[in-house]
């Protein structure tokens, strides 16, 4: 798929998982550097923001956005994942007082980019995983996907705020 960042083209390695399929499996790494899998969560609705790097503006704004906006739903886990070492997600969520998500990082398992159609394949982000949201239900079901075409930008949140208050 193509995305774009500041403008210019960029490919990823697929496509982010269609709505009413199963969610492929994955495990990620947690800030204690423990693994999190996606069986562990089993009974939850999960988000999914998935981005660049926690070191990134926009990147950083939508997870405040996603532990503000979800402190109040129940039976929903929100996960943000990024290449980015946990040491970085940790130092992040602590110093900003970010306690309603989850940060992981995906640099052990590579396969969840491949597997969720994110991994930048070409350019100065090759490797990295393209900003896009995944919302996946109790049944492990994929509900809701975006994939936000320009990295520069956020996600649309009442679209995927919308899906789980509904």
């Amino acid at each position: 798929m193509q995305v774009f960042f500041k403008g210019a083209p960029l490919q990823t390695i697929g496509q982010l998982p269609k709505n009413g399929t199963n969610a492929p499996d994955f495990t990620l790494t947690k800030t204690d550097l423990t693994a999190l899998t996606l069986k562990e969560l089993a009974g939850n609705n999960i988000v999914l923001n998935i981005f660049i790097s926690i070191d990134t503006a926009v990147c950083a704004a939508s997870v405040r956005k996603f532990n503000e906006a979800l402190s109040q739903v129940n039976n929903t886990k929100v996960l943000c994942v990024s290449q980015d070492l946990p040491f970085a997600h940790q130092r992040f969520c602590a110093a900003e007082g970010l306690n309603q998500v989850i940060p992981v990082s995906s640099f052990r398992n590579p396969e969840f980019g491949k597997n969720y159609g994110v991994t930048i394949t070409d350019g100065p982000l090759a490797g990295l995983l393209a900003r896009a949201i995944v919302i996946i239900d109790q049944n492990q079901k994929v509900i809701y996907t975006e994939q936000i075409s320009e990295l520069t930008h956020e996600p649309n949140y009442e679209a995927a705020l919308k899906v789980l208050l509904s």
